[in-house]
């Protein structure tokens, strides 16, 4: 299982580097396969995911922003700004992803990856006519996206990145800001499952609350060396391409796991 975490890690961490994500929308359905496989108790399944997915998503976020901040591409403004609202949010959306039947969330996941697949598949961009919103607009968008992120799992790329476009931050600033903000995001969310899962009776040895260790090194390890390449290969390629395979990928991941969880 071990090579599995590894390559999952290795293109979670490429992935994240591109596009400015934190590839919770890859590592959550996979990881649900990987701990089915591992035959852990059915109940937790979807929490050991999240709350996994958003403690990899620590080190992914940090290695990706590095690389990022060396071509200038992270607005730190809009990141010391939006920061206490993510960490809020994230709080909050981990409090409500163990409150809420685990269908729902899955359900909510699938259609969030949905809609994310079908914003890059068909480059559906808002129109890029205004500035950036005063200080108390952005924290109150940090709250929304640090729940939202929190609650399926997310580095906060896919919700932050339309924003920051419609505030007139070109694709590269987009990109490298939002892997700046994933990494706050990560921090919040990953303590949020640590906590709410502290107390969960049936969980897999070496299980850190609703984080399991084991998976969480091999795929950290991973992404920390390929999420700098990633990051690289977004300021000297043309990524079009790369966007439609990702946005397919994200509806096969979106019809696997609709499938099971509806099953």
């Amino acid at each position: 299982m071990e090579w599995a975490y590894l390559l999952l890690g290795a293109t979670v961490g490429l992935l994240g580097g591109l596009f400015g994500i934190g590839g919770g929308t890859v590592l959550v359905p996979v990881l649900l396969l990987l701990f089915d496989a591992q035959q852990f108790p059915p109940e937790h399944l979807l929490h050991l995911a999240l709350g996994t997915s958003m403690a990899t998503i620590i080190f992914t976020a940090l290695a990706s922003l590095y690389k990022h901040h060396q071509h200038r591409a992270v607005d730190w403004n809009v990141v010391r700004t939006i920061t206490p609202g993510i960490l809020i949010g994230t709080g909050l959306g981990s409090l409500l992803a163990t409150s809420i039947p685990t269908h729902f969330v899955g359900i909510l996941f699938a259609l969030f990856v949905y809609f994310a697949a079908a914003q890059i598949l068909f480059d559906l961009r808002p129109p890029v006519s205004r500035q950036l919103p005063g200080k108390l607009i952005i924290r109150l968008f940090g709250v929304f996206a640090g729940t939202l992120s929190s609650l399926v799992s997310i580095g906060g790329g896919t919700v932050v990145i339309p924003f920051l476009l419609r505030s007139n931050l070109s694709i590269r600033h987009a990109i490298g800001t939002s892997a700046a903000i994933s990494f706050p995001v990560a921090i919040g969310g990953t303590i949020g499952y640590v906590a709410t899962g502290l107390n969960a009776s049936g969980l897999p040895p070496l299980s850190l609350g609703y984080v399991y260790l084991p998976c969480l090194l091999w795929t950290a390890a991973a992404s920390v060396i390929t999420a700098p390449l990633g990051a690289k290969a977004a300021h000297r390629m043309n990524i079009g391409v790369l966007r439609k395979l990702f946005a397919v990928l994200l509806l096969l991941l979106a019809t696997k796991l609709l499938f099971k969880v509806l099953g």
